[in-house]
């Protein structure tokens, strides 16, 4: 595995890069499609788990109507955020990497397309809200971030990230490409959902197998 600098700031994607939340999110996602009498167009698998909401649920509906995607996301929010994201589970060894890197004095961030609100619920939920000195999502700011690399610019922008002090760790090649927008070093975790093409993926980004591999880096 090849080696990079030691970084003071690490930022981290949430679902399937430290917690498993696939079981309650495509359970909300089958709910809102048949509070609708919706066939998904799509298996719900993991895979389908990553972008924004709206647009997942536009792809499993395989429709772009307002109303209709307005429906589907009340009907989801409706159950994960009371219910649902209380099955999220974490990773084997993440919470060690997380406590490990937070006692050796690195500044550790949130940078999700998940929506805040379920977030700050999730790390409550886990006792990780200390551990974090900010977290972002798209809804973060009115208006939205538009996607992923906007979401980090804005972070590195409010926190004052000095360049060439942060990196980015996720687990599907939208997150490496959101990392190099930003210069951003990055660090895809095959731990996770997982969805590096295995001879497709950019040289300068480095595979790590176990969260212990970035604590030791």
């Amino acid at each position: 595995m090849a080696m990079m600098p030691s970084r003071q700031t690490l930022i981290f994607d949430l679902d399937g890069t430290l917690i498993d939340s696939s079981a309650s999110i495509l359970e909300g996602f089958a709910m809102a499609l048949d509070s609708l009498k919706i066939a998904p167009k799509l298996p719900l698998t993991p895979t389908v788990i990553g972008p924004p909401l709206r647009d997942t649920l536009a792809s499993l509906a395989g429709s772009d109507d307002a109303s209709l995607l307005d429906a589907l996301v009340r009907s989801f929010k409706d159950y994960y955020d009371a219910e649902g994201y209380k099955a999220t589970t974490v990773f084997p060894g993440i919470n060690e990497m997380l406590t490990g890197l937070h006692g050796e004095g690195k500044a550790l961030h949130i940078a999700t397309n998940k929506r805040l609100l379920p977030t700050q619920l999730i790390l409550n939920h886990l006792g990780w809200r200390e551990l974090f000195s900010s977290v972002y999502a798209l809804d973060t700011r009115s208006p939205a971030f538009p996607n992923k690399a906007a979401m980090i610019a804005g972070l590195i922008q409010d926190v004052g990230i000095a360049h060439g002090s942060a990196a980015y760790i996720g687990d599907r090649p939208e997150d490496g490409f959101a990392a190099d927008a930003n210069e951003l070093p990055f660090y895809a975790a095959d731990w996770g959902y997982s969805a590096f093409p295995a001879n497709e993926t950019p040289a300068h980004w480095v595979r790590l197998t176990t969260p212990g591999e970035l604590l030791r880096i």
